[in-house]
């Protein structure tokens, strides 16, 4: 006999206990393709944060149990002091400088018609990566102004509006008719009279310290009838050899633009400059008197800033980090500004505000949202900055420069490591990532019931 199943009947009904449970299986499924992320999770990040935390209360050789030891070591060593300090000046100053350069230039390139352009430019240093732009940047503050553009824009502003270095590191011979003064300056052994010339001979200047447009020395004619006091600084050195001291020789040039100054009793009665050619002229008034060139005739010329200097060395590298990072918080912004409602900014206008008033009460506080995506994200990423302090950063002013990053490398890696110190440094960046990390989560969150 047949069932009802096999005659075409109705189909039995799978009994309670047999039934597969649709909710189990999503589970089943959502858990096999989560499997293989969590397993990389556990393995790359919470594994490696307990085992620095276990690690951070054993001593150097990981054998001896330290307890808070090195925890004590980083707020009492004075270099991992400056890493905690600096990493307090990046996390105020870098994501600040960049948000607001970013808001100012995702506003101002609405209103300018090569505003893609623009955008382009300084977004640009994006697609460098922190190794590279930390070279860059390393070559940009050289203290040589022949080689750093900071230190070639800088001395060619500071020469324009000061005058410019005369000729170090020159000095006179011996036979020559010129002494040491006080303060690096030389003056005439004996005093000068109207009628005759005065030769003001020096040696030891560089050929490329000699102006570009000096004359062959000349003898000045000497002037009697009138009391003037006449004479010739030049260079008294023959290329190739050659020539004799206290004698101008063909190949000599003049010192132009040199100072000469007239003292008598102490003071300076009279003062001129020397020409092309070397030559001076010094009124009547200088009869008498000893001849000095002062010192500022031989300081060394003007040679920037020490950008790198251990006072100036944070500020340049978070000067780098802006150069990098403006671009990506004004491309954000820009997306958020092109959501805002034009319709308030141009009601505003209609009742009268100025366009700083629209700027600051409605443009603002509409991106204010943001902003605070773009500061928190700049924030979390000073936090670990490490590439660019590296890099820039000359070994002498490393410590000056020094970041909770950059001393976690110096702590665990090297000759004289102590993976317990640099254990404890992870240990307090994470602690210092986690209240950021909790504030974005909670931002969003309240971005979400809106």
């Amino acid at each position: 006999m047949t069932s009802a199943a096999t005659a075409g009947g109705p189909a039995r009904p799978t009994p309670p206990g047999k039934r597969k449970s649709v909710t189990g299986t999503r589970k089943a499924i959502v858990v096999g393709f989560l499997l293989p992320a969590l397993v990389l999770l556990g393995a790359l990040v919470v594994y490696p944060i307990g085992y620095s935390l276990y690690r951070s209360f054993f001593d150097q050789a990981g054998s001896s149990f330290a307890g808070l030891d090195n925890y004590k070591e980083i707020f009492t060593e004075d270099t991992i002091l400056t890493a905690v300090k600096n990493n307090v000046i990046w996390v105020v100053v870098a994501p600040t400088v960049s948000t607001a350069l970013g808001l100012i230039f995702a506003v101002l390139t609405e209103r300018v018609r090569w505003g893609t352009a623009f955008k382009l430019i300084v977004f640009m240093p994006m697609a460098i990566s922190m190794l590279a732009a930390g070279i860059i940047f390393r070559l940009v503050y050289e203290q040589d102004p022949d080689r750093g553009v900071a230190n070639a824009v800088w001395v060619g502003v500071h020469d324009t509006f000061a005058e410019s270095a005369g000729f170090p590191k020159a000095h006179p011979l011996p036979v020559h008719p010129l002494k040491a003064a006080a303060g690096g300056a030389f003056l005439t052994k004996e005093p000068v009279t109207a009628g005759r010339q005065v030769q003001l001979p020096l040696v030891g200047v560089a050929p490329d310290k000699m102006p570009s447009d000096a004359k062959p020395a000349m003898a000045a004619e000497p002037e009697p009838d009138d009391g003037k006091i006449t004479g010739t600084a030049w260079l008294d050195f023959t290329k190739g050899g050659g020539g004799k001291p206290n004698s101008i020789d063909a190949k000599e040039l003049g010192l132009k633009g040199i100072t000469v100054e007239a003292v008598k009793d102490g003071k300076v009665v009279a003062s001129a400059k020397a020409g092309a050619d070397g030559t001076f002229t010094l009124p009547a008034s200088a009869d008498g008197a000893q001849l000095r060139l002062p010192a500022d005739n031989f300081r060394e010329p003007y040679n920037g800033v020490n950008w790198l200097g251990p006072s100036l060395v944070t500020p340049a590298i978070i000067g780098s980090y802006v150069w990098m990072w403006a671009g990506f918080a004004m491309v954000l912004i820009a997306a958020g500004l092109a959501s805002v409602p034009r319709e308030l900014m141009e009601a505003a206008r209609v009742d009268g505000a100025t366009e700083w008033q629209v700027f600051r009460r409605i443009t603002v506080p509409l991106l204010a949202p943001v902003l605070a995506v773009v500061l928190v994200t700049l924030m979390i990423n000073v936090l670990k900055i490490f590439d660019l302090v590296f890099i820039i950063a000359p070994g002498s002013a490393q410590d000056d420069a020094n970041v909770l990053a950059l001393q976690l490398y110096r702590s665990s890696f090297g000759t004289d490591s102590n993976l317990g110190v640099g254990s404890a440094i992870s240990v307090l960046l994470l602690l210092l990532v986690v209240p950021v990390m909790l504030f974005n989560i909670r931002r969003m969150r309240r971005e979400r019931r809106r």
